[in-house]
């Protein structure tokens, strides 16, 4: 009979037990290959179609969190893009062409999940980045947040509990419609949102986008957005686009704010303005017996 020798040498915590003869159950004796293959590393990419308790610019990991759109939440993510995969590049700047193209995808995909122009309605758009530090390790995603809004003049997010899915669709209260502006001196101050059936002096007609004018272009043309409204009101309100439409309306605009634009949102919402009289219905469709020289 074969003799077998076995040593065992405590070394620390390190038992190792040398023998001729006897194997443990499940090895081959190759120690190299019995080690499980580790996991490549995954990259977080934050969800879609869920809600968030706060809205932010920047979505990291280690505080990430969503919750159900029938709880309470300021932000719903629509939509996860990617941008183009360039390794050396660093994350897009405020402004820059990567981040304008970013916003374009948003935008399309909000319409689509609204069911219209969220220009229309108390709702704003905003484009979430990873960290830079996410970025460095390979990120390369952008998601596109949707929030209600206070007000036309107050963008400021506001709670929600349930979802901006078809929001716009049909008699929409997030929509904009009548107004009464409230001056000092001859400066808007804000505008009250109204029934178009109580006295006003305002109403929104819709929202034209400029394509090619950089934000000091436009601030110092703005004679060109009240041309672009008074166009819009014309056809909203059914009156002839000629010399005569300045005496039958004026036009209130808001435009995105300077960050907004340059980072490529250009919509620029429209009111038709009733200077000296108030309203006590839409002038949608009124032609020029409905809305006479003011």
């Amino acid at each position: 009979m074969r003799r077998c020798l076995g040593i065992l040498m405590l070394a620390g915590a390190v038992t190792m037990l040398l023998s001729g003869c006897l194997r443990p159950h499940g090895l081959d004796g190759d120690l190299a290959d019995d080690w499980p293959a580790m996991r490549a590393p995954t990259i977080f990419v934050p969800a879609t179609d869920t809600c968030q308790a706060r809205t932010t610019a920047v979505v990291q990991a280690s505080t990430y969190e969503t919750v159900p759109c029938s709880r309470s939440h300021l932000a719903e993510a629509i939509h996860v893009g990617t941008f183009p995969e360039s390794p050396s590049a660093a994350r897009p700047e405020p402004g820059s062409p990567a981040l304008r193209e970013a916003r374009a995808e948003c935008d399309q995909r909000a319409r689509e999940v609204l069911g219209g122009d969220w220009h229309a309605a108390r709702v704003t758009l905003n484009v979430a980045l990873p960290s830079r530090a996410a970025w460095t390790g390979g990120a390369r995603w952008f998601r596109c947040d949707l929030s209600e809004t206070k007000s036309v003049d107050n963008p400021r997010p506001v709670i929600r509990t349930a979802s901006l899915r078809g929001a716009l669709i049909g008699d929409s209260p997030l929509l904009h419609r009548c107004f009464d502006p409230k001056l000092i001196g001859e400066n808007l101050n804000y505008m009250a949102p109204v029934l178009c059936t109580e006295p006003h002096r305002a109403e929104f007609v819709g929202t034209y986008t400029e394509r090619d004018l950089s934000w000091a272009e436009f601030t110092a043309a703005g004679e060109r957005a009240h041309r672009q409204c008074m166009a819009l009101i014309a056809d909203f309100a059914a009156l002839p686009y000629n010399s005569e439409l300045p005496y039958r309306a004026g036009s209130i605009f808001y435009p995105p704010s300077r960050r907004e634009w340059e980072d490529g949102d250009r919509g620029v919402r429209c009111f038709l303005w009733s200077d000296d009289r108030k309203l006590t219905r839409s002038m949608r469709g009124v032609g020029p017996q409905g809305l006479p020289a003011i």
